[in-house]
């Protein structure tokens, strides 16, 4: 292991570029020539869409053109789901098919209606105002509740309800069996609350036209392939007709991974006028326009034997879909949490439903840890509730039911196989962290100053890894060699992580080693960044790199010292020729073998080189959270004032960039669990919480420093041992301040909250009677 190499807390190289802002993000972008474009929104939950009279806006300053569904028609097709989902009658999803534009209804409050192309913005702005669109609003159902209602106003007629899809799994027979001969049953409700993915930099797009190469679109993205790909299954224009680049990119968090009507917009009326078309959202944009997360109902309930050990799980789930089967949302609700929902205990059998409620709301999709969250969410609850009901301390009923380090790896109950991890070592660890023996003295302080006081534990594990394949190519030129990868970087550190790993692997100073993601010209595969795969998947495929490096080098320092390669060996990044004094290191010999008059088959392209890594199995990282918070009883206010993590990572590539993207996820997910939340107003769907004035957004005073740790289980089945991290702060972070906000509130009678836990949400559990 060298200075930069793996294992070594370096600096993110990146950070240079940002802080001084030298970043490149779409918005910008300064293309000559290029016009502005404005995106028009139903401002209706549920209309059809009579005559626009589109003339008045075209006779405005500046304005080129306005596109209608009816200017698209031939040219584009609809944004498929894409998400291989069954009834559990068996019977395949129905689409609901997303049009660029509506021509006939619009189905929730920021349906794109119109795309008006000037100068300006602020042109094309005041020419949206000019539209004349015949609205004729219907009925709308913003929550399952009103959708799922008989009578309900129906918002797809080829469902014949409102009920997008209906899946179950596991098995019910032994579930239902366990059940009937419990000794005790837990049973609890848990909400996960529908959030705005809130990304720093929100979605813009530019977009050119060729008529001899065709398309060039520049968007933020989680991965130009991915994102390529889904603009031919919307549009089917070929592949090598669309070339997408993507630069700096503020925030992903699973939302820049779709396609969003704007792109194709963009795509489309750079061909019709000539020109290239740029958009840029704003917050309401984003707001009404970017796929949402969560906002999932569960009934849950656990059987437990006379030791409060568990025998079976089961788990009924509605989910709201919003208006349209997004590009995978039906997946992130069933299938994405499906291995982890029994968590790292010993649950024998498990049986869960989900049903998908269609609304007149934003589609909702994946958002940071997609579905895991939602999981580990719904069995620590569900554990807490079970020890508030047997008068069990919240490690003990854990102790009780932990799948013991020895028993790993560990097949569980649906069939996904643990291979590593030591959840009893590692709740232990965040334990002493947190000096939970101490708590009983912090909370007689807390008392005794008239604050209520909390602690709780959020036990996760994590399913990462999602498209099994993988490729890199590395480059030589100038004195540098250059990763080339199909992952995109949102905020991780690839930029500093992967040479870290090149550098380890071959040697090479990691100061002369580059980064290259985000063009379908420069590499037109790969997985992209979501599922927490990047590093391990990269790190798998460079190793494969590696090696074929070094293959070649072998060949090409034979060929120039005039040995045999059985002469040659590779040492501590160093190639020596038996018997000689030559010694090359990677980057001299892949100088000499550039210069080599006619090279052999194999060294065309000197020492350059590509290995592509499959992924034998998912990594399941996992970890203990602890949160303390305290209660202000006269106005409901949640303070967390103590929190600890501890989590099993496997090996660490970079210490530091692990730390960060856990500190990263645990705010985001303390959002969640005390202030935000999309909300949609029933009867209309009009949205009340359409700008940051009314979704409120941590801060850096609403969360302490994080005291954080490692106890990690190097895993056994990836490449360099490691496993995912990018998700888990967000994982485990909703269950440990919810158990500490009804540990705080148990003294007062109060045994449930549900997400958000918003200062008003707990005053009026404590004052009933005033709530009233």
């Amino acid at each position: 292991m060298g200075q930069f190499g793996i294992g070594q807390s370096v600096l993110r190289v990146e950070d240079d570029r940002f802080i001084t802002g030298q970043g490149e993000y779409t918005d910008d972008l300064e293309i000559a020539g290029a016009l502005s474009a404005f995106a028009v929104r139903s401002p209706y939950a549920h209309a059809r869409i009579g005559p626009i009279d589109a003339e008045a806006a075209l006779a405005s300053d500046g304005v080129h053109a306005v596109f209608t569904a009816k200017d698209l028609e031939g040219r584009a097709g609809v944004i498929p789901c894409l998400a291989p989902l069954k009834n559990k009658d068996g019977s395949p999803l129905v689409q609901t098919p997303r049009p660029l534009l509506v021509g006939d209804t619009a189905r929730f409050v920021g349906d794109l209606v119109a795309f008006v192309v000037a100068d300006t913005v602020e042109q094309a702005r005041d020419a949206a105002e000019l539209l004349e669109i015949d609205y004729e609003p219907l009925d709308a159902v913003a929550t399952m509740d009103e959708a799922t209602a008989d009578g309900a106003p129906v918002i797809w007629d080829r469902l014949g309800g409102n009920v997008g899809y209906d899946w179950e799994a596991g098995d019910k027979a032994t579930v239902d069996q366990a059940f009937s001969g419990a000794a005790h049953i837990a049973k609890v409700r848990v909400v996960n609350n529908r959030v705005a993915p809130s990304a720093m930099e929100p979605r813009a797009s530019v977009a050119s036209f060729d008529a001899e190469s065709g398309y060039t679109l520049y968007c933020g993205s989680q991965g130009v392939a991915g994102m390529r790909n889904l603009i031919c299954a919307a549009t089917e224009i070929p592949p090598d007709r669309i070339r997408i680049v993507t630069r700096d990119v503020g925030g992903g968090f699973g939302m820049k991974g779709f396609l969003y009507p704007e792109y194709v917009l963009c795509m489309l009326a750079a061909e019709t006028i000539g020109r290239p078309v740029k958009w840029t959202g704003d917050r309401a944009d984003s707001f009404q326009g970017d796929t949402h997360g969560r906002d999932v109902v569960s009934d849950v309930e656990l059987a437990l034997d006379a030791d409060a050990r568990i025998l079976a799980l089961r788990i009924a789930n509605r989910t709201n879909a919003g208006a349209y089967h997004s590009s995978f949302g039906p997946y992130i609700q069933t299938f994405a949490p499906y291995d982890v929902l029994g968590g790292l205990y010993r649950v024998p059998a498990l049986h869960v439903t989900t049903q998908g409620i269609i609304t007149n709301t934003m589609p909702v999709d994946a958002y940071r840890g997609a579905g895991r969250p939602e999981a580990a969410y719904i069995v620590e609850r569900v554990l807490n509730q079970a020890a508030l009901d047997l008068g069990l301390g919240q490690d003990e009923i854990r102790r009780r039911n932990f799948i013991p380090a020895d028993a790993m790896p560990y097949t569980n109950a649906v069939g996904a196989v643990y291979d590593s991890g030591d959840p009893t070592g590692a709740m232990e660890h965040a334990m002493q962290a947190a000096d939970w023996e101490g708590f009983a003295v912090r909370r007689s302080a807390a008392e005794a100053s008239g604050r209520l006081a909390g602690i709780g534990i959020g036990y996760y594990v994590e399913r990462t890894g999602a498209s099994p394949f993988e490729s890199t190519t590395v480059t030589f030129a100038d004195g540098y060699a250059d990763i080339h990868a199909g992952t995109l970087s949102n905020g991780q550190g690839h930029e500093t992580t992967f040479p870290q790993v090149l550098s380890d692997l071959l040697a090479i100073p990691y100061e002369q080693i580059r980064y290259v993601q985000g063009d379908t010209a420069d590499k037109d595969d790969g997985g992209g960044t979501g599922g927490s795969r990047s590093l391990q998947m990269v790190a798998g495929a460079l190793e494969e790199t590696a090696q074929a490096v070094v293959a070649k080098g072998r060949q090409a320092a034979a060929l120039i010292a005039g040995a045999s390669e059985e002469d040659v060996s590779f040492i501590d990044g160093h190639f020596r020729i038996a018997g000689t004094n030559e010694v090359f290191t990677v980057l001299e010999l892949a100088e000499k073998a550039r210069e080599l008059d006619s090279p052999p088959e194999g060294l065309e392209d000197g020492l350059d080189s590509t290995g592509t890594y499959k992924m034998p199995a998912l990594t399941f990282p996992n970890g203990c959270h602890i949160a303390e918070v305290e209660i202000d009883p006269d106005t409901g206010w949640v303070t967390v004032v103590r929190y600890t993590v501890t989590d099993d990572f496997g090996n660490l590539i970079n210490p530091m960039v692990v730390e960060g993207q856990v500190q990263g996820g645990v705010v985001q997910g303390l959002g969640q669990v005390l202030m935000e939340d999309m909300l949609y107003e029933e009867g209309s769907g009009q949205l009340l919480t359409g700008s940051f004035m009314d979704y409120a957004m941590p801060r850096a005073g609403d969360m302490v420093d994080i005291a954080f740790s490692t106890r990690n289980v190097p895993c056994t089945t990836s490449a360099l041992r490691v496993k995912g991290c990018g998700e888990a702060g967000t994982v485990g972070v909703l269950a440990a301040i919810t158990n500490a906000v009804i540990d705080a509130l148990r003294p007062r009678g109060i045994d449930h909250v549900d997400m958000p836990a918003t200062p008003q949400r707990i005053w009026r559990l404590l004052n009933p009677s005033s709530a009233a």
